[in-house]
């Protein structure tokens, strides 16, 4: 048996009004997802359990079959470990958003949460700068993809509260700097950061290019390392991740599972969706299992822009769900999970805690249908009438096949 989970960063949404008032996911063409709910089980799940932050950490750690409330530690250790950074006891990981800040009437407001989705090249070269600079025994940088890099603070302090930068778009930032113990440390290398990327050969450049600088750095995300069971351990499965996103990669490192790289992937509505279906058929062969990740639904509503939304929806769909249905026949038996992590509403560009409509499909008709059609989207997932309220349960009800 062959199981794979594919996930649709952010693509639930609220109904809009300039779409009739269907959401993105309900007014895309996707006729593969359509086919797979129109003939499995589709239903509701939370995948946020009550009292937590709707993070793409903790959703795709329930996801995952993990119960964030014994396991969730932060964000930026399960980063770490995707990049091969490790973390002792007393160490604290921070997630490093490059930023662009804009000034007005004496305020900073959050212009852009990824400086324009700057560059890997151009971030790499601004993170040598920082651990150049600012690095010392106490503080190290660490580069990652686009504006999504790490901070690890040696023998710091976790007792903090941060705002992630992609909820303050185009809000003033003051209120929402660092606060807790070891606080005034933080701020202090934010600002120094600040003064350094000021004039900046990589911002000079894409100043003048008319394109945001990352001119400042975001502390967010922070955490000591997790303790994590891998799925071999839990279900006796071996298996891989696939994705672009650091945050991903991480879990599926605790997870115990092998990260795979594929060419193109990026992150956004330019990444290669078809390369990352057909190098998890890839994977298949020789595992049993794959999650596939794609973040260009969520980047999109992050960035309030409704189109793109719904093309990386619709490429989801065709070049994704599409490129695995065409093949995954041809491994044998089989099981689908279909989800979002959670829902990113176009109108408030942020994540919100609301259940994500899935799918669950077998090759043999182990998931029977219950609803009365109507594709996928979330109004077909609601009049299904079902709902697990502990979405950690999720993946073995894939795996094992065990009731709701």
């Amino acid at each position: 048996m062959k199981y794979l989970v594919l996930l649709g960063d952010g693509m639930a949404d609220e109904p809009i009004e300039e779409l009739k008032g269907k959401t993105p996911l309900e007014f895309a063409r996707t006729p593969r997802m359509d086919q797979l709910a129109d003939q499995g089980e589709i239903g509701m799940v939370e995948t946020i359990p009550p009292g937590f932050h709707p993070g793409s950490d903790v959703a795709n750690l329930s996801v995952f079959g993990y119960d964030p409330a014994l396991c969730y530690s932060g964000r930026s250790p399960l980063e770490a470990a995707s990049m091969g950074v490790e973390l002792g006891p007393e160490d604290v990981a921070f997630r490093l958003n490059l930023v662009y800040l804009v000034a007005h009437y004496g305020k900073l407001y959050m212009g852009d949460f990824s400086a324009g989705h700057i560059s890997t090249a151009e971030a790499r070269q601004i993170i040598a700068t920082l651990q150049q600079e600012l690095g010392d025994e106490e503080f190290h940088f660490y580069p990652g993809v686009s504006y999504r890099h790490l901070m690890v603070w040696r023998g710091g302090k976790d007792k903090l509260e941060f705002t992630p930068p992609h909820d303050l778009t185009g809000q003033s930032v003051e209120g929402h700097m660092p606060r807790g113990e070891g606080a005034e440390r933080l701020i202090q290398l934010m600002n120094s950061a600040q003064l350094l990327l000021h004039r900046h050969p990589v911002n000079l450049q894409r100043e003048q290019q008319d394109k945001p600088t990352a001119n400042s750095i975001w502390l967010w995300g922070h955490g000591r390392p997790p303790r994590m069971e891998t799925l071999q351990q839990r279900f006796g499965i071996s298996g891989a991740v696939i994705s672009a996103v650091d945050l991903i990669k991480g879990i599926g490192t605790y997870a115990g599972l092998d990260v795979i790289e594929v060419p193109g992937a990026t992150g956004y509505i330019d990444t290669n969706y078809v390369g990352k279906a057909e190098y998890a058929l890839e994977a298949l062969k020789s595992r049993d299992f794959v999650y596939l990740h794609v973040e260009a639904p969520d980047e999109a509503a992050h960035a309030g822009n409704l189109q793109d939304k719904i093309r990386a929806i619709e490429d989801f769909d065709q070049k994704v769900v599409g490129t695995i249905l065409d093949g995954i026949g041809a491994l044998g038996d089989y099981r689908l999970l279909v989800l979002p992590d959670h829902p990113t509403p176009l109108a408030r560009m942020t994540h919100t805690s609301d259940p994500v409509p899935y799918i669950l499909y077998g090759s043999g008709g182990e998931f029977p249908h219950q609803g009365e059609g109507g594709g996928y989207c979330e109004r077909s997932a609601r009049a299904a009438g079902v709902k697990l309220d502990q979405g950690h349960r999720l993946m073995a009800r894939l795996i094992r096949g065990e009731k709701p």
